[in-house]
């Protein structure tokens, strides 16, 4: 007897999103790709190719794209892969759905400080819900390159149901009770690698790099614990391993817009002509004024948001880190 196909929908269609559809459609009947933009649509449909975000990668053909939120409510699981400050609006938009509910975006919502998992819970209240977060580069998972990375679920039935799904070949997802822990190192990690490419691209040596990943990964762990975040989990895969891969390449859109910060350029320089989302852009100063409020010190984070910001640039910025006073390194 065959097995019977499980229903999956992929809400969008970025390079993540894209790539994530190529992955998860091995093995099933049909994977459904919603996308915003319809020249996508037609890409996906007609050409088997997302031109616009992942154009170098032929699409299965049992992938089949849509702009119809109807019929993306109608899948048993759902993965949301839309830029983290869009995803309250995608869900208010989201026909009443029963549909296991995959959060693959990662930041914190500008308004409320919100994690993307506070978010769905208080839209989608009834719909099980988990977060899939590690250091994946879209066009590695598109190629099928090994990756490994967390799948955090509210509970280990949840887990038992959507594993087989998501796990693939070169796909190998590991599984954590932590949801807030995985949001969190998805989250900091995207404001530390834009640290780490200004450091690169100010010509400041691969020791500053290095550093600034450890003390970065300190801020994170001091942050974590402060919204209830385990450190066993920010230890691995979604926070400890997406910082390392996220702070170390231009393949990083954060890590590429720090570069450009530390070569002199401004942000509406560096954002005029982009497409696609560097989401550590618009979580840095959001997680600046939580951490504050939670009497976390996060001096990296100030340092990115100040030179975001214009306030600073990269060297004064080093200068004010190095010469801080001296302390524990437990701390």
């Amino acid at each position: 007897m065959m097995k019977k196909s499980v229903k999956i929908g992929v809400i969008g269609a970025g390079a993540w999103g894209t790539a994530l559809a190529q992955t998860l459609s091995e093995g099933q009947d049909e994977l459904l790709l919603w996308a915003r933009e319809p020249e996508v649509v037609d890409q996906v449909n007609g050409q088997r190719k997302n031109m616009n975000f992942l154009a170098d990668y032929p699409l299965r053909e049992n992938i089949r794209a849509t702009q119809d939120l109807g019929t993306m409510a109608q899948r048993e699981i759902l993965l949301l892969v839309t830029p983290a400050q869009h995803l309250r609006h995608m869900l208010h938009s989201l026909p009443v759905t029963d549909a296991a509910i995959i959060l693959c975006c990662k930041g914190i919502e500008a308004d409320t400080q919100m994690l993307m998992s506070e978010v769905a819970a208080a839209i989608c209240p009834n719909n099980p819900l988990a977060v899939l977060s590690g250091p994946t580069f879209a066009h590695e998972v598109a190629q099928a390159l090994p990756t490994a990375l967390t799948l955090a679920c509210e509970s280990s039935a949840l887990w038992d149901r959507l594993k087989p799904v998501i796990a693939k070949p070169t796909f190998r997802p590991y599984f954590s009770d932590d949801v807030v822990g995985a949001e969190i190192g998805g989250a900091v990690k995207n404001v530390l690698a834009i640290g780490c490419g200004v450091v690169d691209g100010a010509g400041l040596g691969q020791n500053a790099r290095a550093s600034l990943i450890g003390r970065g990964f300190a801020e994170m762990l001091r942050y974590g614990a402060a919204r209830g975040a385990k450190a066993e989990t920010l230890s691995g895969l979604c926070g400890l391993g997406d910082l390392v891969l996220t702070c170390s390449s231009t393949n990083s859109r954060n890590f590429s817009l720090g570069k450009g910060l530390g070569e002199g350029l401004s942000l509406r320089e560096l954002m005029a002509d982009r497409a696609t989302v560097a989401e550590g852009a618009t979580t840095a100063p959001v997680l600046q004024k939580d951490a504050r409020e939670r009497g976390v010190e996060m001096p990296i984070v100030d340092a990115v948001c100040a030179m975001l910001s214009g306030q600073a640039d990269a060297k004064s910025v080093i200068a004010q880190l190095m010469t801080r006073p001296l302390v524990s390194e437990r701390r």
